[in-house]
């Protein structure tokens, strides 16, 4: 198969494999398109979204020849902004699974995502600065949500790049495997997102990312949603019932 980003259908989640090995998987106008056809399937049917890179790399950054050519119009049209948010806002949870370098672009792929895994070798970072621009693609507000101000900011103005114990010690990575189990730990958190109930995650984390003002209203709003679903009523019952009989 060919094409900057491989799409492979599993039952229960979708594996969007980035795929310029040539260039470490840095981040170009093609890829940007076909993540946003990806997306576009994820939001007409739902899934759970593992991202990965091809050939033991995430993604090492944007297309620095691409990128030097660009301008105003370039940056003001959000090329690289406008799909890692359209990620952030897919329905169902996106799982990174970061091996190599994640840094620039890559880095902030991966902080788009919900959940991050991965292997010692990660090396995660956004070295911007040092090319003459910024990371601003989310990373000067993501990466302090993430992991708070200090680092955030030693990070983007000292262009420091993390390693994966350091990156796990702050909560950047939620696990670290082996390289050789990356996929399957990819797998195993799409099987325990997909065993709780669908539409209880997507209006779970959809509630998560309101605005502060919003709540508590988009709270009682979506569990009333909730309440009302046969889903809600099966489980409860089968929790009772699993209680009734112990």
């Amino acid at each position: 198969m060919s094409g900057p980003v491989l799409v492979e259908d599993h039952d229960d989640h979708v594996v969007l494999r980035l795929n310029r090995p040539e260039v470490r998987n840095a981040i170009d106008q093609a890829t940007v398109d076909a993540l946003h056809a990806a997306c576009a399937d994820l939001e007409r049917s739902p899934r759970v979204a593992v991202i990965t890179g091809a050939d033991g790399v995430f993604a090492a950054g944007a297309d620095i020849a691409q990128l030097r050519e660009r301008r105003r119009a370039d940056a003001l049209a959000g090329i690289n902004s406008g799909i890692f948010d359209r990620i952030r806002r897919l329905p169902m949870p996106t799982i990174a699974l970061v091996d190599g370098y994640a840094l620039g672009g890559g880095a902030e792929l991966a902080y788009a995502c919900d959940f991050r895994i991965g292997t010692p070798r990660v090396r995660i970072g956004n070295p911007e600065a040092g090319l003459g621009i910024l990371a601003a693609a989310g990373a000067t507000w993501r990466l302090r949500e993430l992991v708070g101000e200090p680092l955030a900011k030693e990070i983007l103005l000292t262009g420091r790049v993390l390693d994966a114990e350091e990156a796990h010690r702050v909560g950047l990575l939620n696990e670290v495997v082996e390289p050789r189990d990356l996929e399957a730990a990819g797998q195993r958190w799409a099987e325990r997102i997909t065993t709780q109930a669908p539409l209880a995650v997507r209006l779970a984390k959809s509630v998560f990312h309101a605005p502060r003002e919003a709540h508590p209203f988009v709270d009682d709003l979506a569990q009333a949603v909730l309440f009302e679903t046969q889903d809600k009523h099966d489980r409860m019952t089968a929790f009772l019932e699993r209680k009734k009989d112990k």
